[in-house]
């Protein structure tokens, strides 16, 4: 196993009875964990509502502004265009937001950059563009707030730019017609952790929510029934950019999972057939939850935009045909195992570079390749993140084109060091685990390089043993969690980040049995007991060459996580291996 820091969150036990005097203690503590202080947020947390916890749309301060012009820009046909980004945020706003415009009569087009050609954010010659195409007002999704001489240079064209947005704050706003982030200072707007996707389906909301824009309705659109159509992209916006299923949010995902089983976009159903998570007309023959979308879905949509143009993705989401959106969701299914092969090559080949290098001997990693496509530089350094535990910036060199992608440990928050020396980039932009950027020439690397050596020089390399951290939620024997916890721990769901699967650390396990599962040996089954004479199945994954440690009488303290298992028409609890230390 490799070396990892267990951490047990702190026990608050007479403030937890006193908060939640009817859950059991460990249920509690749960949800204290998770920031959950009151009554009122622990119903909220664990029986989501729609009507009770989504926030009025109008609380964003510039709301009413944004509504108004859309409005008015629908009556008199202007041309609206909804520039996304072509990732799978990106991607999943613009889509709701042109579905609504497109349904409300507007005259709309979208806009996906390429990731290689265009970049991330919005670029002069866009606006050139869609100047030349007589756009009037440009809605931003998912970028737009570190474009403040882009939306300049748009005013300068008598083009109003509406941002929406969730990246990081630059130290210039925008001067935009109208700004909907939740994190500007000063924005009233009461949850902060909005996915793109999330702020887009706002602006949908406020959009219908409007007495006026509500009678350019088609005759028999329900307006309260569309917009709940909209949260399967929302769902997969929220997971896949990985902001904290949380608050609003959290309400968001759980009710757009549902959706997402029962989606009518005809690309979409597509899509998820071909995983075979849609296999009736009826929709999903298995609940959908974020690890679907986060595993299956939203790789399949990123990869449009790694391995050749998000717009495909975004025409997939937006076909209205069956055959159509068959053909879109076919060739995004072959790009992302063009792009599972690729990642594995370039994979290799970055390791053999770091360590031929020495390069894993400064604290943080700075690789580059010639040939590297930017599609997957993310994915490259997310990989050799987890292998190394150190930042990672991976650098693709395409002719003229210098481009990166950065992934960062808990322990440095990356786009805070870049935004100190924002000279060193032609563009940069993202959050304080995952940045994008672009260098003006190839001598700039090394000036790159040596520059956030220095910046994280303080805080990663002074951290004594820089290991991966595993949070642990409570200690418990593996006899506390039975079918009744297991019954409140499903409220839990939807998992993800700021929601975690809980784990637990159960200490002084004595082995009885040990055996391998699986054909090839790869697993590992436990039969330990536990606080009691009761013997307990404990299932270990992918732990199968730790066998010969657990020989009978042997102890273990191990972190585990717990559910259940249906095999054979016959259900049972089950509680996961994650990592262990023999007890000495």
């Amino acid at each position: 196993m490799k070396e990892s820091n267990w951490v047990v969150a702190q026990e608050y036990i007479d403030e937890i009875a006193e908060t939640f005097p009817d859950l059991p203690p460990l249920v509690a503590q749960l949800l204290w964990n998770r920031g959950v202080r009151t009554q009122h947020e622990g119903r909220s947390f664990l029986e989501p509502d729609y009507e009770r916890d989504i926030h009025d749309p109008f609380l964003f301060q510039h709301m009413r502004r944004a509504v108004d012009r859309l409005r008015a820009a629908i009556v008199a046909q202007e041309l609206i265009v909804v520039h996304g980004d072509y990732d799978a945020d990106g991607i999943s706003a613009a889509s709701i937001l042109t579905h609504t415009l497109r349904t409300l009569g507007a005259r709309v087009e979208g806009f996906i950059p390429h990731r290689e050609f265009d970049g991330y954010g919005v670029k002069h010659s866009t606006i050139d563009l869609l100047a030349g195409r007589g756009a009037q007002v440009i809605i931003t999704c998912d970028c737009g707030i570190s474009n403040a001489p882009e939306i300049e240079h748009a005013r300068g064209k008598n083009i109003d730019v509406i941002v929406t947005d969730h990246h990081a704050i630059p130290e210039q706003l925008p001067d935009a017609y109208a700004i909907l982030h939740p994190k500007v200072a000063g924005e009233p707007y009461p949850d902060k952790t909005l996915s793109g996707g999330g702020v887009a389906f706002k602006l949908m909301q406020g959009l219908l929510q409007d007495p006026e824009t509500r009678k350019l309705l088609p005759a028999g659109v329900n307006p309260d029934g569309f917009q709940k159509w909209q949260l399967d992209l929302v769902a997969i916006s929220s997971v896949a950019d990985m902001v904290p299923l949380v608050g609003e949010t959290r309400t968001l995902v759980h009710y757009g999972c549902m959706v997402l089983g029962k989606t009518r976009r005809p690309g979409l159903r597509a899509l998820l057939a071909r995983d075979k998570i849609i296999v009736t007309d009826k929709g999903s023959s298995a609940p959908i939850t974020p690890i679907t979308i986060g595993f299956k879905i939203a790789p399949r949509i990123n990869a449009a935009g790694r391995m050749d143009h998000g717009k495909t993705a975004f025409e997939m989401l937006l076909a209205d045909t069956e055959p159509e959106g068959q053909r879109l969701a076919d060739l995004l299914f072959q790009h992302n195992i063009n792009r599972q092969k690729l990642t594995e090559v370039i994979v290799k080949e970055a390791v053999a570079k770091i360590k031929e290098g020495g390069l894993d001997t400064y604290p943080v990693t700075v690789v580059a390749g010639e040939g590297w496509p930017a599609g997957v530089l993310g994915l490259i350094a997310s990989r050799l993140k987890e292998k190394f535990y150190k930042p990672t910036f991976v650098i693709g060199i395409n002719d003229d084109r210098i481009v990166g992608s950065g992934r960062s440990i808990d322990e440095w928050n990356m786009i805070a060091a870049m935004q100190t020396a924002p000279q060193l980039f032609t563009k940069f932009g993202g959050h304080p685990q995952a940045c994008g950027f672009s260098l003006g020439s190839i001598d700039a690397i090394q000036e790159f390089a040596n520059a956030m050596y220095i910046l994280a020089e303080a805080h990663v390399a002074n951290i004594t043993k820089l290991i991966p951290t595993i949070s642990i939620d409570a200690r418990a024997q593996l006899g506390d969690l039975n079918w009744d916890v297991l019954k409140l721990l499903e409220k839990f769901e939807p998992y993800g980040m700021g929601n975690p699967e809980p784990r637990f650390l159960a200490e002084k396990m004595d082995v009885v049995t040990a055996a391998h599962v699986g054909t090839e040996g790869k697993h590992m089954r436990l039969m330990v007991k536990n606080g009691s004479p009761a013997i307990k199945k404990l299932m270990a994954f992918n732990m199968g060459e730790h066998l010969g440690r657990f020989s009978p009488g042997k102890q273990l303290d191990g972190v585990f996580t717990f559910g259940s298992n249906e095999w054979n028409g016959v259900k049972e609890l089950q509680y996961k291996l994650h990592d262990f230390r023999l007890c000495e």
